[in-house]
């Protein structure tokens, strides 16, 4: 922002709703005594009749202007600039195009002419706003301010380790069970739960029992809200029940419309616009390229559809706790069980040691290896891959992943077998690792093998603190 070279430039910020893109972009205005405004979904007159009280605000005028189009507007915040580097920060700014479509090419029009005519303008224009896929979407077609744009930031949520620093947690047990949860979303911590952290690994049911299903704290009503701001009403229902079917473990379009008997086109629309806005995740078999499954990528959505919203109206009629302890298996299997599964392939590729598998490492995804005929599939938790040009390549590692079990020689036994059986299919498996992944702890048949480094062993504390 205090970059002295000539030239308006401009950044697009996008992130899901309550990541601190507010928090930062105000931030950014007050220390860089720039100009902020926030959004809203109102008609455009009342929107640029509020941009020019802020805006006399900013510059101490007498009395604000009265702009009658966004042309004139949008040439006054950008003549901020013209005598230092200044951030102009229009937040929520998808609120502003509803009402006015011919934003984006207002403003790109603007930095047309300021290129030409104004080329020691300094201003630093940057849009903020919701998914990246709105975003996108917005600033798409002839006009498109992406070619404009020297700063794409994507606000994400805090990674796992830090949410757990965040939320002043040090069991790392504890610490997965939170983050199942409520994820890394920084304001579930504050303004949705007013701070009510949980006080040790022995408060963690208590803790649920008083925030998430409590109704009258915020963040029980949180994942309905997530999903209503961005599904239509029209899409709502079948959304829920699309979400029911994957929290319950059916991750591809056939098995989900299988289960909510819905039609596999209408499920594959819902599919397609939950993905678009960043609640779900397509990923191909680590195995099978063709077979693509879905996740949540939100945990509280996932805790939601898997414990809260089949059980919504008893929530409500009694006793958080009793209704908690009925459905508490269903969280551990549900829940938290592939939430560590998760956890565990975001570790090889975020922060285990680069020499951990042999090789440099890229993705990790779930795999099925289709066995001997005859045989069930074999299912693969955490199947690491390297990378070429782009694409995965080598593969480094099988592991599975085992939240409420304590694992064994049995488990080795198993991987080696998928190794085995990759190998006669014609997989290069002669550099692949295996790996068992425990939320409670190994037997010592296979910390022996750990040993002899027959294989990788991580349980939650070297989740959390090792590579």
């Amino acid at each position: 922002m205090s970059d002295p070279r000539p030239g308006a430039t401009l950044g697009l910020v996008s992130g899901q709703h309550r990541q601190g893109k507010t928090f930062l972009l105000q931030a950014l205005a007050k220390a860089a005594e720039g100009f902020y405004f926030d959004g809203q979904a109102v008609a455009e007159a009342q929107t640029l009749h509020r941009l020019a009280e802020r805006f006399a605000e900013h510059t101490r005028a007498t009395r604000p202007p009265r702009w009658q189009r966004w042309e004139h507007a949008v040439d006054a915040l950008l003549a901020l600039g013209d005598r230092r580097p200044v951030p102009v920060i229009i937040d929520d700014f998808p609120d502003l195009v509803g009402p006015s479509p011919a934003l984006p090419s207002v403003i790109h029009g603007a930095y047309r002419r300021l290129h030409e005519v104004r080329q020691r303008n300094r201003a630093r224009l940057i849009l903020s706003g919701g998914a990246p896929s709105l975003m996108r979407r917005l600033f798409s077609g002839p006009s498109s301010l992406h070619r404009l744009a020297s700063l794409e930031l994507l606000v994400q949520p805090f990674g796992f380790r830090e949410a757990a620093r965040f939320w002043g947690i040090r069991s790392p047990r504890l610490a997965v069970q939170v983050h199942a949860v409520v994820g890394g979303t920084p304001a579930y911590r504050g303004d949705l739960v007013c701070g009510d952290a949980p006080a040790g690994p022995n408060d963690f049911d208590a803790w649920v029992c008083r925030t998430v299903l409590n109704p009258r704290v915020p963040l029980f009503w949180e994942a309905r809200n997530l999903l209503e701001e961005e599904a239509d009403h029209a899409d709502r229902a079948l959304s829920h029940s699309v979400l029911v079917a994957i929290a319950a473990g059916r991750s591809t379009p056939g098995r989900i419309a299988e289960r909510i008997g819905a039609q596999l086109p209408d499920v594959s629309h819902t599919l397609a616009m939950l993905r678009n806005t960043g609640l779900l995740r397509a990923e191909s078999d680590a195995f099978r390229p063709a077979l693509t499954r879905y996740r949540i990528v939100e945990p509280l959505l996932a805790f939601e559809h898997a414990v809260a919203w089949p059980h919504r109206a008893l929530i409500e009629q009694e006793d958080a706790a009793a209704v908690w302890q009925r459905v508490r298996p269903t969280f551990d299997t549900a829940v938290a069980a592939p939430h560590f599964a998760q956890q565990c392939r975001d570790w090889t590729t975020q922060y285990a040691a680069p020499d951990a598998f042999g090789g440099e490492f890229k993705t990790a995804v779930r795999g099925t290896v289709s066995g001997p005929a005859g045989h069930t599939p074999l299912h693969v938790d955490v199947a690491v891959r390297g990378n070429v040009e782009g694409r995965p390549g080598v593969l480094l590692s099988v592991g599975l992943a085992r939240w409420n079990g304590t694992m064994d020689i049995h488990h080795l036994e198993r991987l080696r077998y998928v190794l085995s059986v990759l190998g006669a299919a014609g997989e290069d498996v002669n550099g692949a690792t295996p790996a068992c992944y425990s939320g409670v702890g190994f037997g010592p048949e296979l910390r022996a093998a750990e040993a002899r480094g027959e294989v990788l062993l991580v349980d939650v504390d070297r989740l959390y603190h090792g590579e």
